[in-house]
């Protein structure tokens, strides 16, 4: 048995599929194939379930794989405790991140991250909520960014900067000239809304529902982007909310333009950095300063945290 065997085993797990899986360790179909093959001869029990499409493991073998991943992050935390006491900021961190804030922040502090940890490798997965926390859970990743307090008592949780919402509205809007806006004149009859599953949703729903102005009325076709959402407004009116890192690339004409800042203090989220493993400390810290380090540079309207 070995720990290439156990990637394999836990990357099956994860892809379902044969050639996805081999994909991800970067090997050949029948490579992994083999090995999966060997591991079930030597312990003498089949783990995978080959008459299921997609793959799916046996009894068996969902708890042998759930001791698999178990075996694959004690090697993980010996290797990371072995750099620690090297005092160099090295290794691999597993990131997981939402999709209203992978596209924007990433950008950011990937340079900075790559110029001054040049051994530092950042595996980033960009997912809903929901699925950040499970992967933690199954050690999929190592750390998360977050936008909820619903993490749980398994894990360890850290705010890391808190982030103003602006409006993002059509020049023809009857709130183009209000300056500064005012939550209360929000209504769900011509806002752009993210589909279901997105917490930044629930957050604007939520803004809106604390200052009702028609009860009864609809938001407006619903999108699985934030980038979407802009190019509603722009080609068909009404408005949208934005967390303020999105609108940072943006240029100073579309800003003047388009973006619309709300009366102090602004509706916001805080991003919280989720763990469940205490280990890797030399990483996490080296991607809190940064992330800190630059939006203080870069958006002087997101506070950081601690």
């Amino acid at each position: 048995m070995t720990f290439t065997q156990l990637t394999y085993l836990v990357a099956l797990d994860e892809h379902r599929h044969f050639s996805q899986a081999a994909e991800a360790c970067h090997v050949s179909q029948p490579t992994l194939s083999v090995q999966l093959r060997k591991l079930e001869d030597e312990l003498g029990v089949a783990l995978l379930d080959r008459s299921h499409q997609p793959i799916v493991p046996t009894g068996a073998g969902e708890r042998l794989i759930a001791q698999a991943r178990t075996v694959l992050a004690e090697r993980d935390r010996l290797q990371a405790l072995a750099e620690e006491v090297q005092e160099r900021v090295t290794g691999t961190l597993r990131l997981g991140l939402l999709p209203t804030l992978s596209p924007y922040l990433i950008p950011l502090i990937l340079p900075a991250l790559e110029t001054a940890y040049p051994d530092m490798t950042l595996v980033l997965r960009e997912w809903p909520t929901a699925e950040v926390l499970d992967a933690l859970q199954r050690d999929i990743l190592d750390v998360g960014l977050i936008a909820t307090d619903e993490a749980g008592s398994d894990f360890h949780v850290e705010p890391l900067f808190t982030e103003p919402f602006v409006g993002y509205v059509a020049p023809d809007h009857r709130l183009t000239d209000c300056s500064p806006l005012d939550v209360s004149a929000l209504s769900l009859d011509d806002l752009w809304l993210l589909s279901e599953g997105h917490c930044f949703r629930d957050q604007v729903l939520q803004i809106c529902s604390r200052h009702p102005k028609d009860t009864s009325s609809h938001a407006r076709l619903k999108s699985g982007s934030l980038e979407t959402l802009v190019r509603l407004v722009q080609r068909s009116g009404g408005m949208t909310l934005l967390p303020a890192l999105a609108t940072c690339h943006m240029s100073e004409h579309e800003q003047s333009t388009y973006v619309r800042q709300f009366a102090s203090p602004p509706p916001s989220r805080t991003i919280r950095l989720v763990t469940r493993r205490r280990h890797k400390e030399r990483l996490l810290h080296a991607l809190k300063d940064t992330v800190r380090a630059i939006l203080s540079d870069v958006c002087g309207d997101i506070l950081p945290c601690g």
